[in-house]
């Protein structure tokens, strides 16, 4: 009988076994035992291997394909300017947030130039063509089949007879050597790696669709977002308002590019000026402030509403729709220590309009105006909009591309802006030095 090849070693003490356990038998721990090959093993697999052979990077670069554009401009100002040959893309959201719609979208625009196929692990091929139907994709040359194999998806993708395949989603197809339920960890693993390999040999650009936890996370193990070449999140809330297309990693683009859509009956539809959407039911009252944030490199005024009303219990609640709670803890601290604000027998609700998340820190100061504004009833002196960091001592700090906040600002009507010194004069931006300074002169009845 010929020797095993593999050994199992704990990570946590260094003792081999020659078969697996839940605890090792010497230390203790529970599930520490890995698998390892054996240093025989691992000689005769030196033996067997084969000299590479390289060859100049300027004649690689010369025979790269060009990018296969998507058909929808902000799909491919995210990606970097369309598709890669050969590379893999993961799409992952929130159910229901319009992942399935924007893929179908995405693959009727291509279905004119490129040869796609859509592969439904999910939904049978009638629900599928229901879609594609009601968004007027239908009479698109798009091929449809449905499977939940990956050996069958990745011989399909290896045979090169289509240059986009969409398979939807991840977490439903299963490797036939891989002895676990879909899902799990081994088989998003190993099919993930076999669908990859083939797109990387056949020069077929594939496009992945992967559930999240219930914290927004990407479901599986961190080694999916690895494998693949970018990752793709889409955002918003899922009954209303903007939802916001991201690049979490991007090999071949960069990550601080952002689209932005909207929801409607014929599908998702890119939204070409969303501040002027976001400001058009504006109501001018105490609370209220317009921010002018960023999405990605795209400039973005939105409106941040703030109500302070005396609290009824003894502790009182802070609440934030589309702010870090601890960030806006933060700040109320801050404001009651640096300023004259009496906010500690108050509840302060902060809401950020049209469902968008600002994760920015050039949103402080436009929260803690409109905390000042909702506590003392005042509003903005000036049309303006308000941008900058906030300091713990209450210093307002500087912020990237103000003369982009400035430029959006100044197109949609405002008559200034609010926020930190800039390097050269600017008619339009009124500089503030620190909160109280903000607080003090741009607040009035």
């Amino acid at each position: 009988m010929a020797k095993k090849s593999v050994r199992f070693v704990c990570t946590a003490c260094g003792q081999p076994s020659s078969t697996w356990a839940g605890r090792c038998p010497n230390c203790g721990e529970w599930n520490t035992l890995e698998e390892q090959l054996t240093p025989t093993a691992l000689a005769a697999a030196a033996d067997k291997g084969s000299v590479l052979k390289p060859q100049p990077v300027a004649t690689v670069a010369k025979q790269a394909e060009a990018r296969m554009p998507s058909g929808i401009q902000e799909v491919d100002d995210v990606l970097g300017g369309g598709l890669v040959p050969g590379s893999v893309t993961l799409l992952a959201g929130q159910p229901g947030i319009g992942k399935s719609t924007l893929l179908m979208q995405t693959a009727a625009a291509l279905a004119g130039k490129t040869k796609v196929l859509y592969v439904s692990g999910e939904e049978s091929a009638h629900q599928v063509a229901a879609r594609a139907a009601r968004l007027g994709a239908s009479k698109a040359d798009l091929q449809l089949v449905t499977s939940n194999s990956a050996d069958d998806i990745a011989a399909t993708i290896a045979g090169g007879s289509y240059q986009v395949v969409i398979v939807d989603s991840i977490q439903t197809v299963a490797a036939s050597a891989v002895a676990s339920s879909a899902g799990s960890v081994a088989q998003i693993t190993n099919s993930t790696q076999l669908l990859t390999l083939a797109a990387k040999n056949s020069g077929t650009a594939v496009i992945l669709v992967g559930h999240v936890t219930k914290e927004g996370s990407i479901a599986g193990p961190k080694v999916l977002e690895h494998v693949v070449d970018t990752v793709l999140q889409l955002e918003g809330d899922r009954y209303g308002g903007f939802k916001v297309l991201r690049a979490i990693k991007n090999r071949f683009g960069s990550t601080n590019e952002a689209g932005i859509f909207e929801m409607v009956n014929e599908g998702l539809r890119p939204v070409s000026n969303p501040s002027a959407a976001l400001l058009e039911e504006r109501q001018i009252t105490d609370g209220s402030v317009v921010l002018a944030t960023l999405e990605g490199t795209r400039p973005l005024l939105v409106e941040v509403q703030a109500l302070v009303n005396k609290t009824s219990y003894g502790y009182p609640k802070r609440a934030a729709s589309g702010l870090d709670l601890n960030r806006l803890n933060l700040l109320v601290a801050m404001l009651e220590r640096r300023t004259k604000l009496k906010l500690a027998e108050y509840d302060i609700y902060v809401n950020i309009v049209g469902g968008l998340k600002i994760t920015e820190p050039a949103a402080d100061l436009a929260v803690c105006l409109a905390i000042g504004s909702a506590a003392k009833g005042l509003q903005l002196k000036t049309n303006a909009v308000v941008f900058g960091e906030v300091g713990l001592s209450g210093e307002v700090r500087h912020v990237p591309h103000i003369d982009k906040r400035v430029t959006e600002a100044s197109k949609l009507g405002f008559d200034g802006a609010i926020g930190p010194r800039s390097g050269k004069p600017d008619k339009f931006l009124h500089p503030v030095r620190d909160v109280r300074d903000a607080l003090n002169q741009f607040l009035e009845k």
